[in-house]
């Protein structure tokens, strides 16, 4: 029931009064107009003036990122650290969010709060944006009465989880980029700038250069075969995604072949590695015993290679088998993680070494990444420099040749 309320609620923009007799406004999310009176007069506001927001085409747009969540919780954290109660803090940040799918999402969760439910129960009826991680230490919190310090260590672990990946597709964003263009760029001379080159070399009367002969059979074939071509490569690239996204062999496997691949499978086995220790820490930090923070960790790490393998570490732990033998038996973890975990294990501070091994390989990530924009930028350049060069030394070589016999 709580559900289909929450479901059916619509925005509200609302004028009135508060205990001071200051004028104020503000926007709430309700069932109806009387829901938002009700609302009003708990939180003393003296409602002069309610109206339904108009739901136009993008009234409710806007899309809910990781970034957006990380925010949410250290807000949310920083309110309740200042003494201010659950349900106004939810109130405060949600009515103050420029986008509108968040503002909904938190609106419905402060109504679901105010009826009685706990926060994690609330936001586990939301799991694209809260993931069991995220949930596991919301209740951890609740139970200790640590609520704040639990959403603060939470708002931590995703600012740098989500620093992390940015990273990492700036990274592969710049050559993604150049490459499209020259792409584009090459297409463009193939379909408009040769065939005016050929028109002009068949008033020659001699042979042309092998070379400027083949690049005009390429623009030939992209002219007549362009659209199957493009059509060709597209549905490659959507059952590609959508294969990849259904089946967990393909993903595993292309996972697996990821962190084997050059250059670029270094980076993402020390990211998964950072990942799995900063989860970790936060967990244990939480106090969240290890079989059951090994589980949430597993989803953490953002390879599947690396999830199977917590997963196979949890089962292990779970029949009295040290972490430490779990992770050396995955074969996936460097010597000096395993032996770092070791030393935590040892001496009660499992919480502090792992979070020390994130610091390293955040930052080994961080430099790798570093080199890899500053190797990869020449390369790219070169690349579009041969393929545009190419092309137009394929199309003057006729004309320095003729010069030559002049």
């Amino acid at each position: 029931m709580a559900e289909t309320a929450v479901a059916s609620t619509v925005p509200f923009v609302w004028e009135g009064t508060d205990r001071k007799g200051k004028k104020i406004k503000g926007k709430s999310m309700a069932a109806n107009e009387a829901a938002v009176r009700a609302d009003l007069r708990r939180q003393g506001v003296v409602p002069s003036r309610i109206k339904k927001q108009s739901q136009g085409l993008f009234s409710g747009g806007g899309t809910i990122t990781p970034g957006d969540i990380a925010i949410f919780m250290r807000q949310l954290s920083t309110m309740l650290a200042a003494g201010i109660p659950l349900v106004q803090s939810f109130e405060i940040v949600g009515n103050g969010h420029e986008n509108a799918a968040m503002q909904k999402l938190i609106l419905s969760i402060k109504a679901d709060v105010e009826g009685g439910s706990a926060l994690a129960e609330s936001l586990a009826k939301h799991p694209l944006y809260f993931d069991d991680l995220v949930i596991n230490l919301v209740e951890a919190g609740e139970q200790a009465g640590a609520l704040e310090a639990l959403l603060d260590k939470i708002a931590t672990y995703k600012e740098k989880t989500e620093a992390l990946k940015k990273k990492i597709k700036k990274a592969l964003t710049y050559p993604g980029a150049v490459l499209a263009v020259a792409f584009v760029v090459t297409t463009i001379l193939l379909i408009f700038v040769i065939p005016a080159f050929e028109d002009l070399f068949k008033g020659f009367g001699a042979d042309l250069p092998t070379f400027t002969r083949k690049v005009i059979d390429l623009s030939i074939f992209v002219r007549e075969k362009g659209f199957f071509l493009a059509a060709l490569i597209g549905g490659s690239v959507f059952a590609f995604l959508y294969f990849k996204k259904r089946s967990k062999k393909m993903r595993h496997y292309l996972d697996r072949m990821m962190l084997k691949a050059p250059i670029i499978g270094p980076i993402l086995e020390k990211a998964a590695i950072a990942r799995y220790s900063r989860t970790l820490a936060t967990m244990f930090a939480a106090g969240v015993p290890l079989v059951e923070a090994l589980e949430s960790v597993a989803g953490a790490t953002g390879n599947i290679v690396y999830e199977i393998g917590v997963l196979e570490m949890r089962d292990e732990v779970a029949t009295g088998l040290r972490l430490q033998q779990a992770m050396e038996n995955t074969d996936l973890f460097p010597n000096m993680v395993i032996q770092m975990i070791a030393v935590g294990e040892e001496s009660g501070s499992l919480d502090e070494m792992s979070s020390k091994v994130a610091d390293f390989y955040e930052e080994d990530v961080d430099n790798a990444v570093d080199n890899l924009s500053s190797l990869l930028e020449p390369l790219i350049m070169s690349i579009l420099g041969v393929l545009v060069g190419g092309l137009v030394v394929a199309m003057y070589l006729p004309i320095f040749k003729m010069g030559a016999v002049i």
